[in-house]
This record gives C-alpha cells, sequence and structure tokens, in this order.
C-alpha cells in the first residue's frame, strides 16, 4: 500500500507537469536582446557627457531627458517577462510591426506590416515591434517639450522595445494619435529596413485585420 501512494503521487506530479509548465521554467531574458546593449551603451555616454555639456551638442536639459527615457527603456527590458504587445483603442485600423520570436528570438530586422483591428492587442506569443504612421497623420509627444499635436509630412516607422506594453488612442479633442509610452526610436522611409510604405490613411483603413491578435 505504501509503494501505491509512491507511485500515485509521482504519477500525480508527472501529470501536473505535463498540464502546467513549471515555475521554475527559464523566462525570458530582454536583457540579452541588441536593444539591451544598445540602451545601456548610450546611457553610459550621455552619463559621461553630462559631465560636459558643451562638448556633447545637447543641452543639460536635454541630455537629462535623453537619460531619463533611456532609463525607463532599460527598466522595461529589466523587468518585463514578456514579449511587447500593441493595444489600439484609435477607433480605425492601426498598421503595427510584429515579429514572432519562435523564428527569430530578439532581432526586430524580421518584421512585418501587419493591420490590427479597432479595440484588438497583439498575441502574447508574438512581439509587437512598433507602429506605423502615414503622412497626414496628426500626432502628439514625438518631439520633447512640443505639447500641440504635429501633422506628419512623411510616414514613420515608431520602435518600441521588447516588454513595452503599448497603448495607442486618438485624443478626442484634438484627433490626434498618443502613445502611453514614447517609442525608442523614430525611423523614416530609407533610414531602417523595416518596411516604410507610402499608404494614406484611407489604405490602412480599408486594409483587412490580419495581425496575430490575442484570443
Amino acid at each position: 500500500m505504501k509503494i501505491f501512494k509512491i507511485a500515485l503521487v509521482i504519477l500525480t506530479f508527472l501529470v501536473s507537469l505535463a498540464i502546467a509548465p513549471p515555475s521554475w521554467a527559464e523566462q525570458i531574458k530582454l536583457t540579452k536582446s541588441p536593444d539591451y546593449t544598445e540602451i545601456t551603451q548610450a546611457l553610459d555616454q550621455l552619463l559621461k557627457a553630462r559631465q560636459t555639456p558643451e562638448k556633447s551638442g545637447y543641452t543639460s536639459e536635454e541630455i537629462q531627458e535623453k537619460i531619463g527615457q533611456l532609463r525607463w527603456q532599460k527598466y522595461i527590458l529589466e523587468t518585463a517577462n514578456n514579449w511587447a504587445r500593441c493595444r489600439n483603442e484609435t477607433g480605425q485600423t492601426l498598421a503595427v510591426y510584429a515579429h514572432e520570436p519562435k523564428q527569430s528570438l530578439f532581432p526586430s530586422s524580421e518584421t512585418n506590416l501587419y493591420f490590427l483591428g479597432n479595440g484588438k492587442i497583439t498575441d502574447d506569443d508574438w512581439n509587437c515591434d512598433g507602429i506605423y504612421l502615414p503622412s497626414g497623420t496628426k500626432v502628439a509627444g514625438l518631439i520633447p517639450d512640443v505639447f500641440q499635436p504635429q501633422e506628419l509630412t512623411e510616414p514613420l516607422a515608431l520602435k518600441i522595445v521588447p516588454g513595452t506594453q503599448l497603448v495607442v488612442k486618438t485624443n478626442p479633442d484634438t484627433g490626434a494619435i498618443e502613445l502611453n509610452v514614447p517609442p525608442s526610436r523614430v525611423f523614416k522611409a530609407g533610414e531602417t529596413n523595416w518596411p516604410v510604405p507610402d499608404l494614406a490613411l484611407a489604405d490602412i483603413t480599408a486594409k483587412k485585420p490580419n495581425a496575430p491578435i490575442e484570443d
């Protein structure tokens, strides 16, 4: 009987492993990503430049603001246990960049452009690398210390670091796109190997949503 009880305990333990992953399973290590290395190096350089701002080409205020942004991005990479996700609360279809980490663990160079329906959030098995904004979009917060929405004169790709939980909304008063987290990088066409096509807002709105989403 004692042997039977031991066998039953072992069997129960094995079944629990089959049903749910063990709690000690390795978590996503975003500190091993190229973004973390790049941000850490840039932060070190700015901390040194803060001692002699006149040689950096930036004001003391600009350096301090950039340091704050990099520290926040570094914090996200150090504490996040999940891939970046994008939530669309704009009231219309949103173009997003995403790639499946299983195919390419960290490099966002593998990213493709997808279309995320309103009210949807990208799948947590994918990494949302950022969003695409077409020319003519009104967007707030891209230029430091400029609080008025700016109208884009060319399409832009806005990158976020892995682990970011991005929410994109439309301000009902200004009609401008607003992000809950500032982008880590902003690319124009030709500045990145990401696809940055010349799409109109109407083109995006007409697209059938095809982004991988949370069921």
